[in-house]
């Protein structure tokens, strides 16, 4: 009742803990499914706006084409004018011509004459003082025009409104470039050539990654996997190749319930193998106290009856064999103290024959059970040992225990059969019984301390057993089979010399 008590109590706590844990997990989970949510829909966002300054940033460098290209016109007008002047038609009027290039507000211009000098300026930034250095950048893009009458020669450029509209062209890639890494809404993301080979730019993502080629393809594989990589095209620089992820926190998000699980269950099996150690090592010393008290008392006694057994034999009108028999029991009293006291140390393994001591113990317990219990040895022949590495005092106490629980459980009528194997593995020992056997969900239990199905016993017994056999002797004991009204069958396994 005891160790059903202490099982149901076991559920309720792991029930318990399991719902703990699985309400910490879905709370978890549901929190990193809202924030995917919101990741999501910036990205989106984040996204769309790229592709609408993308089409922006497109348009613009078509409306910048066009001005550009009208730009060039009156640069190359203002240069017409300057040859018209230079050799004019027969009876043309130059009085529009000479309004034109009087009204030139953008077209820069330098005038020297053969000497080097500079005459005349125009359109020029403020403040420029290196005149024969803008002179020669001129001449390298536009050829000058020349005036030998005068001696004098034209340098002209492209307007400054096409200079302006060429920087704020670079200014909006820049900053097209720059605001798409930047606001990128802290997901990872990678800027590629058309071909997916050169990296232009980069957030987020480790360097040495994109230093490999091969890291850097593996990489781009998985976000597009992820998601679709945004194609733009550049102005001077062609098409790009925009590739992005879910951010750092959504994939650390991912994977936190996982963690939270694997330290929880960690927690718990640490906290279960320092609480069952603890447990174990008090049951321990309960065994080891118990077992060197019961030494000490029983020492006392076993004295006492001694000395008596001694005075007795010199009395001629005592049946001397019942003294035989006092006297074999006083050495068994012996043979108990000497199990006792060894509780608590390791005892000392000897090699030996295991078919002699099964024989031994056998020889002790069959007058002292009830004789309607027939006992079968079988596996054992004269003249052959069996060795194995065994303690004869301790594990004549495991076979006492269990011919004990198979007579009880036969209730003092039935066969006992003891069956000896050797073979390169070990000493196998089956002890099998015809009681009334043991169900399925006690097999589990029947080791335990405390465990018992009779109504009067401690329980300790096989627990005893156990120990003795895996602890003491690095065996194995196990339930080989049992079944409900036809028998147990126990198997316990030694290791060879």
């Amino acid at each position: 009742m005891q160790a059903r008590s202490k099982k149901r109590w076991k559920r309720i706590l792991l029930a318990s803990a399991a719902v703990i844990v699985g309400a910490t997990l879905w709370y978890a989970n549901s929190l990193t499914k809202r924030v995917k949510i919101e990741e999501r829909a910036k990205v989106k966002v984040w996204s769309e706006a790229i592709i609408q300054r993308s089409h922006l940033v497109d348009y613009t460098e078509k409306l910048f084409v066009q001005l550009e290209a009208d730009e060039r016109k009156k640069a190359d007008r203002l240069a017409d004018a300057y040859r018209i002047i230079d050799n004019p038609p027969r009876g043309m009027d130059l009085t529009f011509v000479t309004d034109y290039l009087w009204s030139n507000s953008t077209v820069p211009v330098l005038i020297y004459d053969d000497y080097g000098r500079k005459l005349y300026d125009i359109n020029l930034e403020s403040g420029l003082t290196n005149f024969d250095s803008l002179r020669d950048e001129m001449s390298s893009r536009f050829n000058p025009i020349r005036f030998e009458e005068v001696g004098q020669t034209v340098y002209y450029d492209e307007s400054l409104r096409l200079k302006d509209l060429k920087t704020a062209m670079a200014e909006l890639i820049s900053s097209f470039v720059s605001e798409t890494i930047l606001n990128s809404a802290s997901v990872p993301v990678i800027m590629t050539d058309s071909l997916r080979q050169k990296v232009i730019h980069s957030k987020g993502v480790n360097i040495e990654e994109l230093e490999n080629p091969e890291s850097l393809q593996a990489r781009l594989f998985r976000m597009s996997e992820s998601n679709n990589p945004i194609k733009v095209y550049l102005p001077g620089e062609g098409a790009r190749l925009i590739f992005f992820e879910d951010s750092v926190i959504l994939t650390s998000m991912r994977y936190y319930p996982l963690i939270q699980l694997i330290l929880i269950a960690a927690f718990l099996l640490t906290a279960y193998l320092v609480f069952s150690s603890s447990r174990k090592a008090e049951q321990n010393r309960v065994w080891v106290g118990m077992a060197k008290e019961t030494a000490h008392q029983l020492g006392t006694p076993l004295s006492s009856l001694m000395a008596w057994v001694g005075l007795l034999k010199e009395a001629k009108e005592i049946d001397q064999s019942m003294l035989i028999e006092m006297e074999k029991d006083v050495q068994r009293l012996h043979v108990v103290t000497d199990r006792f006291s060894k509780i608590g140390s390791q005892p000392k393994l000897t090699s030996g024959d295991i078919g002699q001591s099964v024989s031994h113990t056998l020889s002790y317990m069959r007058p002292r059970i009830s004789k309607k219990v027939e006992i079968h040895l079988t596996g054992i022949q004269e003249n052959i040992e069996i060795n194995a590495l065994f303690n004869p005092s301790l594990f004549s106490w495991v076979l006492e225990n269990l011919l004990r629980n198979a007579v009880d459980a036969m209730e003092g009528r039935g066969e006992i059969n003891i069956n000896v194997n050797h073979s390169a593995k070990g000493v196998t020992i089956d002890i099998s019984d015809t009681g009334k056997g043991i169900s399925r969900q006690d097999i589990r239990n029947v080791f335990s301390p405390g465990f018992t199905t009779k109504k009067r016993g401690w329980g300790l017994g096989l627990s005893l057993v156990k120990r003795i056999i895996e602890e003491y002797h690095g065996g194995k004991i196990s339930v080989l089979k049992s079944e409900l009204g036809v028998g147990t069958t126990f198997r316990i396994i030694l290791q060879t010399v």
